[in-house]
């Protein structure tokens, strides 16, 4: 059915000019000339058959039709007014990609309080070790490790080889956190067996991997002055949150980066057996397109991030 319905500028028009019973107020309201307000009243009036306004010397006033349809003109523009606004809230979401580790561990728990903190922003979460592309993924921001295009850093360090982004323009980019790593062990074998007085100690645990970053226990060996060692065994895991897992089952001794053990819920369950710990050669950072990297949403889960260590 084809609705008979006034032109919506006349009808803004009449609604302004009649709250204000001045066409010169309305004027300046919507930020157009008194000319131009009357002109659209004079249409509307046209268009309804009827008048709205009785225009006298220094004043206008409204007439009795112009009173009821004055009413009904603000009841419907409030009514379209709240609807929009809460279509805008709704519109308020943010796609998050998340490392597969670092969510598993820890930071999925901790998205209900920006939740809670945020209401009006509906987060969209997913998880992904690999390169983020803005365009194709559709993602707003993302959680990555790695190294930034041109840093240097010590070639005995513990390499991250992850690519963060497909490309780097217009990518605007917030550190986050160092990536220290460290050996970790569940607090019931270390009492059992422990404690551990030397690295020499270290022989009589299974050692544990994470193939995607195989050069873990290396590198921290080196940099405590230790020769390579096998431990007891070894076992080869594909995650570093499996590594994490293992080494709290019980397995052995696990060499992770400290910021997957230092906040998770159980943390008292597992021990540092060593005080050192190792920069590796990257770090955490928080990736998103450069045209959003302003926006309320984004500097909002930003700062929330930053603040989570």
């Amino acid at each position: 059915m084809k609705r008979r319905l006034p032109p919506l500028l006349a009808l803004r028009a009449f609604e302004a000019a009649g709250r204000h019973l001045s066409f010169s107020k309305a004027a300046d309201e919507l930020n157009v000339t008194q000319g131009a307000i009357s002109r659209q009243i004079k249409l509307l009036e046209d268009f309804l058959h009827a008048p709205l306004f009785r225009r006298l010397t220094r004043q206008v006033e409204l007439t009795p039709f112009g009173q009821s349809y004055l009413a009904a003109a603000i009841s419907a523009l409030d009514e379209i007014e709240r609807a929009t606004v809460q279509s805008l809230q709704e519109a308020r979401s943010l796609s998050v990609s998340v490392l597969p580790t670092i969510g598993v561990l820890w930071l999925m728990q901790r998205l209900t309080t920006f939740m809670m903190t945020y209401p009006e922003i509906r987060l969209q979460v997913s998880s992904s070790l690999e390169p983020v592309n803005f365009k194709r993924e559709g993602v707003d921001v993302a959680l990555r490790v790695g190294k930034l295009p041109g840093a240097t850093f010590d070639p005995n360090a513990p390499q991250i080889d992850f690519r963060m982004t497909d490309t780097w323009d217009d990518v605007s980019v917030t550190p986050l956190w160092e990536d220290r790593i460290t050996p970790v062990m569940s607090r019931r074998l270390f009492e059992r067996h422990g404690p551990l007085t030397s690295l020499d100690d270290l022989g009589r645990f299974r050692l544990i991997h994470n193939q995607k970053r195989p050069d873990c226990w290396a590198a921290w060996l080196h940099a405590a002055g230790a020769a390579p060692t096998q431990g007891a065994g070894r076992v080869d895991v594909g995650h570093s949150f499996m590594a994490v897992m293992a080494a709290r089952d019980g397995e052995g001794v696990a060499c992770v980066p400290t910021i997957e053990i230092d906040n998770v819920d159980w943390r008292d369950e597992l021990v540092k057996p060593f005080e050192l710990s190792v920069r590796s050669a990257g770090g955490y950072y928080l990736l998103c397109p450069r045209d959003k990297a302003l926006t309320s949403e984004v500097k909002l889960f930003s700062g929330w991030l930053v603040g989570q260590c």
